[in-house]
């Protein structure tokens, strides 16, 4: 989905963001959350938590499961990355989510996930919620298709 793209700024861009968000609210970007974060931002394609498992494990070291659970837990809960629920799967957070629910479209070809941001859109689920007298805590919304570089 993303053409002249440059990763590598695109993770210093996030572990930048992460460390202003702990510093802001007093938190610890411990080296395992940190690696976490990065290795999810090695593409924009989502990872498992069992494949982050595999990549933090040495010969010399396994890690075990709570260890990277515990770090999504984390990233999870101060919008550093998103659970693709389709997937099972994480991928880093690319917008600030003061004011917007999450929405994200799905390539079935590459499995490259982009977030989008659509106000009008939250807009309208707000109002449709309120006619029926809901009350919504959360909304992510998955749209799977094809991208356009997938498409060409």
């Amino acid at each position: 989905m993303r053409e002249r793209h440059r990763h590598n700024q695109c993770i210093k861009n996030a572990l930048e963001k992460a460390e202003r968000v702990c510093a802001e609210k007093s938190l610890r970007l411990t080296p395992t959350r940190r690696k976490v974060l990065e290795l999810i931002w090695q593409s924009h394609k989502p990872i498992k938590a069992y494949d982050l498992l595999n990549q933090l494990s040495s010969d010399e070291h396994i890690e075990k499961p709570p260890t990277v659970y515990r770090a999504l837990d984390f990233l999870l809960k101060n919008h550093l990355i998103h659970k693709i629920a389709s997937h099972n799967a994480y991928v880093g957070c690319e917008v600030n989510h003061d004011e917007m629910d999450s929405k994200f479209f799905i390539c079935d070809q590459c499995a490259e996930v982009k977030e989008v941001c659509e106000p009008k859109l939250d807009r309208s689920l707000l109002e449709a919620s309120k006619k029926q007298g809901f009350i919504p805590n959360q909304t992510t919304i998955e749209i799977h298709g094809t991208c356009a570089k997938c498409a060409r």
